[in-house]
């Protein structure tokens, strides 16, 4: 807690009771008052631009992308020659016997499909291995299918696809569990290097103006070891300042035989002072590499069903005793339901762990909900499960519009990204990024939930993506805030500007609320403060 004294003035806030212009005083870690001066105090001048609690992210991989950070990222470039220009380079600097990178996207190539020659004429002959930045993808070398004994006769692991040529060769590109094979062959970062990558998140996510978040992957995951580590270190060290709940990572590779593990790594994660209150269960997989687990069969390129209906990683009925079990342990639920069929299966779950336990303010959450059924709509807020959304994806793109639609049908795909629909509802909203699956930056995140396009440079509006389902600015801050504060059972103490919360506070350059709404995502961030420290100026 900071003993500094900070005078805000020239802003205007962002507050439950409206949009007020006054100065605002943080002392001794708390906003300890709006409208009042103090002449002693140290002033920030806002400029005229929007004062805002710190944003806070519902659903985020920090250490994952300080990873990204340190090595050979893809996630600033778009297209298959960028990607191989940056492998290339990034080749040319390193001996390590791997290769290894992520942040490519699935539309850069036809039908999603990456090819392992064209990382070998780049890699010298090396393996290597990169996922996509959504994480359910590998493309990887000839040589990394090699030493993982993949070849033309290999069944494809039943939580995964070993993508193949018409002539039956396995290609390079990997989905989902396929993944694991070649990923349990990278080397392991180091104690150092997974510190450090926390340190380089936290870092960006302030400069983001993002104070607090929830993990949604808190243990070892396909290339990446044990993440609470790095937290447990960090929070000794006084190096971690952000509010943050970690989701324990479920294995469904195990049964329920882990919940006393999960257990066990509450208590000692709490004991240390971090908040490991949540457990992160993957339902499916995504819906362009026909994984996301569907009511209906997926379609062909020519409109017609398939057999596939995408993934159920936990079966439905072990899913209903996990969340029963869990629910009864007071753990929070973190659900990844891309799929309607996957969404109706993890509402199917809690409601079932109510029945069974009483109605708990656990606050379950489902994370992404892309396809979501008419008829499952209202039962978020009846069941009281928080509604995790990831805005970015809610927009025109070739992912969308390449990768998606053509596949789920025009009926179906209207049923996207339904926050509107889920607000009328009485749902809360928390909102997120999935950083690094795609930027953590909220202003781009809230610029999307309201306008339901990306942001273009010249403050044009863009044609948007389903925009009955848009949101109000006010209601999309709110999710960007109080929500993730709500999801996290922190709201008594951050998420909104109120006297005697954390002075964890947010200044914009502009006021987005002064400008059209196709601007939102033109502002950026000037000061951020943690418990009244000044952690980030522009």
């Amino acid at each position: 807690m900071s003993a500094h004294r900070t005078v805000v003035t020239g802003g205007r806030l962002f507050t439950p009771a409206g949009i007020v212009e006054a100065p605002l005083l943080l002392a001794d870690g708390t906003i300890a008052a709006i409208g009042v001066d103090d002449p002693s105090a140290e002033h920030v001048d806002a400029g005229g631009g929007l004062v805002l609690p710190g944003f806070q992210d519902c659903h985020a991989h920090p250490v994952h992308a300080g990873l990204e950070m340190l090595g050979c990222g893809l996630s600033g470039f778009s297209t298959r020659d960028e990607y191989l220009a940056a492998i290339a380079a990034y080749a040319a600097t390193t001996d390590a016997p791997w290769v290894v990178g992520a942040g490519w996207s699935m539309d850069a190539f036809p039908g999603g499909i990456a090819q392992a020659a064209d990382l070998d004429a780049v890699v010298g002959g090396r393996p290597a291995y990169f996922a996509t930045r959504d994480g359910h993808t590998a493309w990887v070398s000839t040589r990394a299918l090699e030493l993982a004994g993949i070849d033309d006769t290999t069944p494809d692991p039943v939580d995964g696809r070993i993508e193949r040529n018409p002539d039956g060769r396995a290609n390079g590109t990997l989905q989902e569990g396929a993944m694991g094979l070649v990923a349990r062959l990278l080397p392991a970062p180091s104690a150092d290097e997974m510190d450090e990558a926390l340190r380089l998140a936290q870092r960006q996510l302030f400069a983001w103006g993002v104070t607090g978040w929830q993990d949604a992957i808190i243990g070892a995951s396909t290339s990446v070891p044990d993440t609470l580590e790095p937290y447990l270190r960090l929070v000794a060290a006084g190096e971690l300042k952000a509010r943050v709940v970690g989701a324990l990572w479920w294995d469904r590779d195990r049964g329920l035989e882990q919940i006393d593990d999960l257990v066990a790594r509450r208590e000692r994660a709490v004991a240390a002072g971090f908040a490991a209150t949540s457990v992160k269960i993957m339902q499916d997989g995504v819906a362009e590499n026909f994984t996301a687990g569907m009511l209906e069969p997926y379609l062909d390129a020519c409109g017609c069903p398939t057999p596939n209906s995408g993934k159920s990683f936990v079966d439905p009925e072990l899913l209903r005793e996990v969340a029963v079990r869990l629910d009864a342990l007071g753990f929070q639920l973190h659900v990844h339901a891309l799929g309607d069929r996957a969404v109706r299966e993890a509402l199917d779950a809690i409601a079932a762990a109510r029945a069974a336990n009483g109605a708990h303010d656990r606050r379950h959450t489902l994370a992404h909900i892309q396809v979501v059924d008419p008829d499952d709509v209202p039962r978020f807020a009846e069941l009281g499960v928080v509604a995790s959304m990831q805005p970015l994806w809610a927009r025109h793109e070739p992912q969308m519009d390449e990768l998606t639609v053509p596949f789920l049908g025009a009926a179906r795909a209207r049923h996207q990204y339904p926050f509107g629909a889920l607000a009328r509802a009485g749902a809360v909203l928390a909102s997120g990024s999935d950083w690094p699956v795609s930027t953590a930056n909220p202003l781009e995140i809230v610029h999307t939930a309201v306008n339901r396009a990306r942001v273009a440079s010249d403050g044009r509006f863009l044609p948007p993506f389903l925009g009955e389902q848009a949101l109000s600015l006010a209601d999309a801050f709110t999710a960007h805030t109080l929500g993730t504060a709500y999801l996290n059972h922190d709201e008594a103490d951050s998420g909104s500007l109120q006297v005697g919360k954390a002075a964890d506070v947010v200044v914009l350059d502009r006021d987005p609320f002064a400008a059209p709404p196709s601007q939102i995502g033109l502002a950026t961030v000037t000061h951020t403060f943690v418990a009244g420290e000044l952690v980030h100026e522009a």
